[in-house]
């Protein structure tokens, strides 16, 4: 099982050295992730306003 993990790992940093510069800058993707948790984040305190604490 390790050697199946090690040689995928293998195969994905290889991909990746051969191709360069990624499509999408990963500072992008990381801003609309965060973005989308902090969109969630504030749903959850709106719906959770009124309510008691338990």
């Amino acid at each position: 099982m390790l050697s199946q993990i090690s040689q995928a790992a293998l195969v994905v940093a290889r991909a990746a050295e051969e191709h360069g510069e990624p499509a999408v800058n990963p500072w992008f993707i990381g801003a609309g992730v965060l973005a989308f948790l902090l969109f969630l984040l504030v749903g959850l305190v709106w719906f959770g306003g009124g309510r008691d604490h338990s």
